[in-house]
């Protein structure tokens, strides 16, 4: 027989039941659709708790760099700091005048010479003359100045001719020139064994520019004329021992 308050169903259906059943598959699908979303799945506890755990190091470790990184917690049994007194700490061992310069002019032999006369001062031999027991590197010291300072047109002191060397004084100081030549003086297998000091160094820039062509490159006619001479200013001391740094003469010990 047919209940009245459920004419669309028949008697053995459970409404109840029923109902639940389709509100647990409405839910699951659901929870499905989600699920299937890109990028949008929920993110696991477990992953968390594993992000979590090198966070919370990282964290720990610059809260205590101070005490990771810290001398006193690093100091080795036994280990004692010596600390030299005042004005000892920035000193370096005295050297010799003429090695300093040497070395400084080493410097600048390589940013402005090196290109053509190469890494060993041997140029090529056509375009390039070598510096290696050159008369004129290791001759009179006003000579040379005016060959960096202004170049060189004509044949070299061999007799031979490499085209024109430019001029190189440009943006160089007086100390640069004392240093170069230094360098290249006592470099290459040349030994002059002095060094051509400040002094002389503003001496060739004031020589230069009072030449009858300044300018214009030297030749070897105008050298022979006007510059065979050494530069003028006091010869320092290739032995004086000096500081690296300040080139103030070192104490005596």
């Amino acid at each position: 027989m047919i209940d009245p308050s459920k004419p669309d169903l028949e008697e053995s259906v459970n409404v109840t039941e029923t109902h639940d059943r389709v509100v647990r598959g409405a839910a699951a699908a659901a929870r499905e659709k989600k699920l299937k979303e890109n990028g949008a799945e929920p993110v696991s506890l477990g992953v968390m708790l594993l992000c979590a755990v090198p966070l919370l190091s990282a964290g720990w470790a610059l809260g205590n760099a101070g005490s990771l990184f810290s001398y006193k917690a690093t100091l080795k049994d036994g280990y004692v700091r010596v600390i030299p007194s005042d004005g000892e700490a920035t000193k370096l061992p005295a050297k010799s005048i003429l090695e300093v310069y040497v070395s400084r002019g080493e410097k600048l032999y390589k940013t402005k010479c090196s290109g053509c006369h190469g890494p060993t001062g041997a140029g090529d031999g056509a375009q390039y003359p070598s510096l290696s027991g050159s008369e004129w590197v290791t001759g009179e010291s006003e000579r040379l100045a005016m060959i960096i300072l202004n170049g060189l047109a004509g044949p070299t002191s061999t007799g031979k001719t490499y085209g024109v060397m430019p001029a190189q004084g440009i943006g160089m100081k007086a100390e640069d020139l004392a240093y170069l030549m230094t360098f290249v003086r006592n470099a290459f297998g040349n030994s002059s064994g002095d060094v051509v000091t400040q002094e002389m160094g503003t001496a060739a820039f004031e020589i230069s520019g009072k030449r009858a062509k300044a300018g214009e490159a030297v030749n070897s006619a105008e050298l022979a004329a006007d510059h065979l001479k050494e530069l003028p200013g006091e010869p320092a001391d290739a032995t004086l021992m000096v500081d690296p740094i300040t080139l103030e003469p070192a104490e005596a010990k």
